[in-house]
């Protein structure tokens, strides 16, 4: 018998860390799920465990060029998210965000889909303001090596809240904090794949600064709950919002505890600070437990245990993929 409340979505970078969660979690809510992927950073590895699944489809494609399917909802989750795989190519990263905003848009108001983007707390840029709250602009710099992922990200904020006012399109910003968990990719040059990886591996956990910088580290399946809450909120409640932990954990202090959860013999090794690195990234939920009734609730040891174990059967298995493809 058909699910009454089944609903069709397209799940853009579904083949990510993130969106490969969020397909997973859709099917088992009874919805058809349309993954779409370039697989840049993507991987089928992420999804394979999803192509025996009847309501399960996967697609290669691009966002930058259009797409034309039939679909209730949107969850546009395409984009390089770290560092190293968006600095690989940023005319690229800087045309995903802003073409695959517009592509998507427009498919949204073609099929009247609520659409729901994944923004960044890279939106807030260098933060003079802490914690940072959903009304704060951001101290941003729009020339540097990092810009072309954040103002890629704060034009598609711009595009989706126009469409939202210019046609009355249903929209859903969220603003996500480090997200962590298994499915990371192994090299996308994060904290905690890095630190993990290098940890279990023996080699030195490489800081870039003095280590002091902070981060908020959200368990993945806290994220993907608040992803789903916020899809089912009234259509007049349309963002932005931040999604991610309020607890705030310094890089040294996170280096510190993984070499202990991985009984690891590796050193720190002290570098030279990125350019534009945050100094201090933590998100003011008190929006998301209002509206949401959502905070996260996987301490950081249990999901660090969690990304631990996957990582390790990647090395036993000898399957950790090579970087940018």
């Amino acid at each position: 018998m058909k699910n009454l409340h089944m609903r069709k979505i397209l799940v853009t970078g579904g083949a990510g860390f993130i969106g490969s969660h969020l397909c997973e979690r859709l099917l088992q809510a009874g919805h058809e799920v349309l993954c779409v992927d370039n697989y840049f950073t993507g991987s089928r590895h992420n999804i394979g465990h999803l192509i025996a699944d009847s309501n399960f489809e996967a697609m290669r494609h691009d966002v930058t060029f259009p797409l034309y399917v039939e679909v209730d909802e949107i969850y546009n989750l395409a984009c390089p998210a770290s560092p190293v795989h968006y600095q690989h190519d940023p005319v690229q990263t800087t045309k995903t965000s802003v073409h695959g905003a517009i592509n998507m848009l427009g498919l949204a108001k073609r099929v009247k889909a609520k659409i729901f983007q994944a923004s960044t707390s890279e939106v807030y840029g260098d933060p003079k303001v802490h914690p940072q709250s959903e009304d704060y602009c951001g101290n941003v710099n729009p020339i540097g090596p990092r810009s072309c992922y954040d103002e890629g990200k704060r034009c598609a904020e711009t595009l989706f809240f126009d469409y939202y006012r210019q046609n009355q399109l249903r929209i859903k910003v969220a603003r996500i904090f480090n997200t962590y968990g298994p499915r990371m990719h192994p090299h996308d040059g994060r904290v905690v794949s890095n630190f993990i990886i290098q940890a279990l591996t023996g080699e030195p956990i490489a800081i870039y600064g003095n280590g002091k910088q902070t981060r908020s580290f959200c368990y993945v399946e806290d994220t993907i709950e608040a992803f789903i809450r916020l899809m089912e909120t009234p259509d007049d409640f349309v963002g932005p919002i931040n999604l991610g932990n309020p607890v705030e954990t310094s890089i040294l202090e996170l280096a510190n505890i993984i070499i202990d959860l991985t009984n690891s013999s590796s050193k720190i090794d002290l570098g030279p600070a990125a350019c534009d690195d945050p100094q201090q990234r933590c998100p003011d939920i008190r929006l998301a437990r209002k509206t949401l009734d959502w905070e996260p609730k996987v301490p950081l040891i249990e999901g660090l245990r969690k990304t631990i174990a996957y990582f390790d059967q990647l090395l036993r298995e000898g399957e950790i993929p090579v970087g940018p493809r």
